[in-house]
């Protein structure tokens, strides 16, 4: 009977302790393969640019950050499911995405590329394109750009649930260029050994309805509270400086925007 009550004194204790401490969990849903903004570390630790910056939302918003890992094609799905609360995981805002998911203000705004073989006489554009094959990520914002403009210019498309398997093909000449995120794409293939003998093209992706206003977090649609919460400490984190210090950890130009 000691031990019965004992238990439930600690048990007691402990939910008091959470609630003195107000912290409330903010489930973070995120695809770990995007670097330098979600990967993971040599050891294993969740680490990037969103992670730092949804920790530092988390402490504004007196909440505790729980990170759970998703393969990219199945965050939204996931969300929609309740496994977690937002998606924090470089998700480009557009008006497609916005018939299904709520979005936070911008979080950042990154250009878009495309990486080739250094000396293939490819500028990366859908023309010279034609007859090869591009590699993009499943799901993507650059996955629908490249239907429209590579697939109809004769080039063929090959869709990766990671940015990493896309690599490979890269390197082993399975594929002919990759598109994506700038800074992923430096950061994540061209300043590594692999990449080697690679290079941006000359060609720069522009058509906003698709490649969207930026990237954010994303939220079910009902969810305005927690919208108007997270957007808040977004606004807070940028007023303070907390935001332009994690971003200088990663970054070495203003990856904000204007």
């Amino acid at each position: 009977m000691k031990l019965k009550y004992l238990a439930l004194a600690l048990g007691m204790a402990c939910t008091l302790s959470v609630h003195a401490a107000g912290l409330k969990e903010l489930r973070i849903g995120t695809d770990a393969t995007y670097e330098p903004f979600e990967y993971k570390s040599p050891e294993g630790k969740l680490v990037g640019f969103e992670i730092d910056l949804a920790n530092a939302l988390c402490a504004e918003m007196k909440r505790q950050c729980v990170f759970v890992e998703s393969p990219w094609d199945a965050l939204v799905p996931s969300l929609q499911a309740r496994k977690f609360d937002v998606i924090v995981s470089g998700m480009t805002i557009t008006d497609k995405r916005r018939q299904t998911v709520s979005f936070s203000d911008k979080i950042v705004d990154i250009p878009y590329r495309v990486v080739v073989k250094s000396g293939s006489g490819i500028d990366g554009s859908p023309a010279s394109m034609k007859g090869k094959k591009v590699g993009v990520l499943k799901g993507s914002t650059e996955a629908d750009f490249a239907e429209k403009y590579y697939v109809k210019a004769g080039a063929g498309v090959q869709q990766y649930p990671s940015t990493q398997e896309s690599y490979l093909d890269l390197v082993t000449g399975r594929v002919d260029a990759i598109i994506g995120n700038l800074v992923e794409m430096q950061a994540g293939f061209l300043e590594k050994a692999e990449g080697k003998g690679f290079e941006f093209g000359k060609y720069e992706l522009k058509d906003q309805a698709i490649l969207g206003y930026g990237s954010g977090a994303a939220l079910r649609k009902n969810d305005t509270k927690l919208l108007g919460e997270f957007n808040g400490a977004l606004k807070a984190v940028i007023a303070n400086g907390t935001y332009k210090k994690i971003a200088a950890n990663y970054f070495k130009f203003d990856v904000y925007g204007k």
